[in-house]
């Protein structure tokens, strides 16, 4: 069979049509699509990135894929959002017969780099991965009170502990009050600083210095996208925010993003409290999947029913700018593949990283 035919177009270039079919394509795809695989979150980063690209796959004058993506220097590709996106890949019917030369030459692509691949309906990347990693996440598929359950099986301590913290919040700090979305501005300005404020201190780098990055956050908090829409929950105690988070919801799939709190409150464990009622308010409004993201956390393990998979690789194409690609990437991933897989040595960065936030905090 022929080829398909391919056009790049900047997300702008999509009509109405094409979002109603992405997502449509995304739905026949998953019965969990992540918001972060959505049009209107290409269409949104494409409104802060110049680089953002989308190709059209067309077969006999039908539209049969999308593949988003982001182009830089010397034909080196990315995921969209790549260091913020937590879902990535094309959407393409599942029918489809597609050479990935093809379609990287029709992008004009010598590499194309990801970092959290979906495990399913990507078979086309998934022989260019190089490491996979868990995902943790809240089955709710049976509503929030099962979930309770399973905490109260499984987690039993953990569950305990924050019901207990919550009195004592609310006993030590005044009333509580949780907003599950809330449209405050200053509420959302107020998460951003303590972010940043984490991840100075941890020295780790902090998203919000690429103004990209906050401007896209600002962006997707005005969503209101069934497919993606900006989740912004705060918890008050006495009329103040003392935790918060923003994320990204579809209608079945809740993606956590960017999680803070106070550190005045700290004792109190404010984000446990904080994510106990966002996952009984997302029960209720039709989550089905709550999805923590890559990465381990004590707080994850104790929260979550399950892992899904997500995965990191590269393609590249034969050529000088593949090659550079690889020069520039893969001694740098294998670096951390290998702290990463050393408990000891990952210790150790970790120390050192907050010993240098502290200085810098200075």
């Amino acid at each position: 069979m022929n080829p398909p035919r391919i056009d790049v177009v900047h997300p702008d270039a999509l009509g109405a049509d094409d979002v109603d079919l992405w997502n449509e394509l995304r739905a026949r795809g998953t019965d969990a699509p992540n918001p972060f695989m959505s049009a209107e979150f290409t269409r949104a980063v494409g409104r802060v990135r110049s680089d953002t690209r989308v190709a059209v796959l067309r077969r006999q004058g039908e539209t049969v894929g999308y593949f988003p993506h982001q182009k830089g220097r010397w034909g080196h590709g990315y995921a969209v959002g790549l260091g913020v996106s937590d879902s990535q890949g094309a959407v393409l019917s599942p029918d489809l017969d597609l050479d990935l030369q093809h379609l990287m030459r029709a992008c004009s692509l010598t590499a194309w780099e990801f970092n959290h691949l979906e495990d399913g309906g990507q078979e086309l990347f998934l022989p260019y991965a190089t490491g996979r990693f868990a995902s943790p996440v809240i089955d709710l598929t049976g509503g929030f009170e099962r979930y309770e359950e399973h905490l109260r099986a499984h987690s039993r301590k953990f569950l305990k502990a924050a019901r207990a913290q919550e009195r004592r919040m609310h006993r030590d700090l005044g009333p509580l009050r949780y907003v599950h979305d809330e449209r405050d501005p200053a509420a959302l300005r107020t998460l951003i600083a303590w972010k940043s404020a984490h991840y100075r201190r941890t020295g780790r780098r902090d998203p919000f210095a690429q103004p990209w990055i906050a401007r896209l956050v600002h962006d997707l908090a005005g969503s209101r996208s069934p497919h993606c829409s900006g989740i912004l929950s705060v918890l008050y105690a006495s009329g103040s925010p003392v935790a918060a988070h923003f994320g990204l919801r579809s209608r079945t799939v809740f993606s956590c993003w960017f999680p803070s709190y106070d550190r005045a409150f700290a004792v109190f464990s404010p984000g446990r409290v904080l994510y106990l009622r966002m996952i009984e308010a997302a029960a209720a409004t039709g989550i089905r999947v709550f999805d923590f993201g890559r990465g381990q956390a004590a707080y994850k393990d104790s929260f979550k029913t399950g892992d899904l998979l997500v995965h990191e690789g590269a393609v590249r194409a034969a050529g000088p700018g593949a090659v550079l690609h690889w020069l520039r990437r893969e001694p740098v991933r294998a670096v951390q593949g290998f702290v990463r897989e050393r408990p000891a040595l990952k210790a150790a960065a970790a120390r050192t990283l907050r010993t240098f936030g502290a200085a810098r905090a200075r």
